[in-house]
């Protein structure tokens, strides 16, 4: 454990003392100091266990005997102190680990300070912008962790935390206005080694070719600062966002070069870069006939604006169009469409060792379903999960049976890959896994 989380710690300790010092009770419902009017402190969290198999690893001896059914034990812990003034928030994530130390990681940390109509945040947050309920195109401020593709279904688990500073102006009752400096950069995380490494690395490694920390650039420096802008207003029964905001993409763009000409073509990595981009977008929300409707837009503009520099991501349009629905019987549908197009993409070439996006659509679109249904005083739930690909011709169909009682919570549910095996969930047909979990939240 390192010093840094050790002293995020402890800077509740004092807070604690100083509550117990004050004579605040603890209650009963949060397991806090919330009695004062000055000062509470709320701590919760989750404690589950968990085993994760793979369906391939039961198709011999061998592979069962060499499988494993994941760490088992999980956690999080939650710490919350407020006043009227300002509030704290750390939020721990509990892993395993044998080897005598604390398994804790950071999820979120950060304080926030009122003055007013302005709110001042700083720290380690994940953010949400925009109205999709999943991956939608204004959703930017935070990369990806996609080393562990079974945790899909839960987009905010898979957000990685960054460093920011966030100001909010409240204009009125319904409009604010919100802005977001972010003054590093880290881009998607991807497996690199096991079960769940995508096909460009493995494509790389068939020529030979091995990334290494110390290919990338150095990242953690103010030239790649990013930051941003976002209002959101209700007009009569609608909600209106609009924002700005500048950065760089979080896929690594690859530029290679040949070392050596065929029959025995050898490549050598020439470059690894974030493309640099600005978007602009704009999201729409309302309920209509009973369909709670969301829309977002956005057009991302980066330096090859002729289309013609290989190095850089083309100009691109993107969109997200979806509703939930109460249909019939308690039957609740979540229908969402996300899609990107490429502008000028006559101009993108087809030598991959001349232009990072060759060989791509000029348009990708997914749509993600859910389908759910409560019984039994909505303690049982019946939930289905599935994203498609159109393009690619691939898909993920995740069902779980769901039940939950007072604090208690269990899970039985699975994920199905399928589809053509060059397609982003396609490539992992033989990854079909299934999960049970047992958890208490307190």
């Amino acid at each position: 454990m390192t010093i840094k989380k050790i002293l995020l710690i402890l800077l509740f300790i004092p807070l604690a003392l100083n509550a117990q010092e004050d004579d605040f009770g603890f209650d009963d419902s949060d397991f806090g100091f919330s009695d004062s009017p000055r000062f509470s402190l709320n701590i919760g969290g989750e404690v589950r266990a968990e085993l994760t198999g793979f369906f391939k690893d039961f198709s011999s001896a061998d592979n069962l005997k060499n499988s494993s059914l994941g760490d088992i034990f999980s956690g999080s812990l939650n710490f919350h102190a407020a006043s009227s003034a300002a509030e704290a928030v750390i939020n721990l994530n509990i892993t395993p680990a044998f080897d005598g130390s604390l398994p804790l990681e950071i999820d979120e940390a950060y304080v926030r300070a009122f003055f007013g109509p302005l709110t001042v945040e700083g720290g380690l947050r994940k953010l949400s912008w925009g109205k999709a309920d999943s991956f939608g195109p204004l959703d930017v401020i935070n990369p990806l962790d996609f080393s562990d593709l079974t945790k899909l279904s839960d987009p905010q688990s898979i957000k990685i935390a960054r460093p920011i500073i966030r100001g909010i102006w409240q204009l009125g009752d319904f409009s604010r206005l919100e802005g977001v400096f972010v003054p590093s950069f880290e881009g998607h995380n991807f497996d690199e080694t096991g079960r769940w490494i995508p096909s460009q690395i493995k494509t790389l490694k068939g020529y030979g070719i091995t990334i290494d920390d110390e290919d990338y650039p150095i990242t953690n420096t103010l030239e790649y600062a990013q930051g941003g802008l976002r209002f959101t207003t209700t007009i009569a029964s609608s909600d209106f966002g609009f924002q700005y905001y500048f950065g760089r993409f979080p896929r690594p763009a690859v530029n290679l070069v040949p070392v050596s000409p065929p029959p025995l073509l050898q490549l050598a990595i020439a470059g690894i870069n974030y493309n640099y981009y600005h978007q602009i977008g704009a999201d729409f929300a309302r309920v209509l006939a009973g369909f709670n409707l969301r829309a977002e837009t956005a057009l991302n503009l980066t330096e090859d604006m002729k289309g013609t520099n290989g190095t850089i991501e083309n100009p691109a349009f993107l969109w997200s169009l979806g509703f939930d629905r109460d249909l019939v019987w308690g039957i609740n549908l979540n229908l969402q469409g996300t899609g990107n197009i490429k502008l000028l993409h006559s101009k993108i070439n087809d030598n991959p060792l001349a232009d990072i996006e060759a060989g791509t659509n000029i348009s990708s679109t997914r749509i993600t379903g859910i389908l759910s249904r409560k019984f039994l005083r909505d303690e049982l739930e019946l939930k289905s999960i599935c994203l498609w690909g159109i393009e690619d011709k691939d898909f993920l169909i995740m069902p779980a049976l769901i039940w939950s009682k007072n604090d208690v919570s269990t899970e039985l549910s699975a994920g199905f890959f399928g589809g053509d095996r060059t397609g982003e969930l396609g490539q992992y047909r033989d990854n079909s896994f299934f999960r049970v979990i047992l958890s208490y939240t307190f």
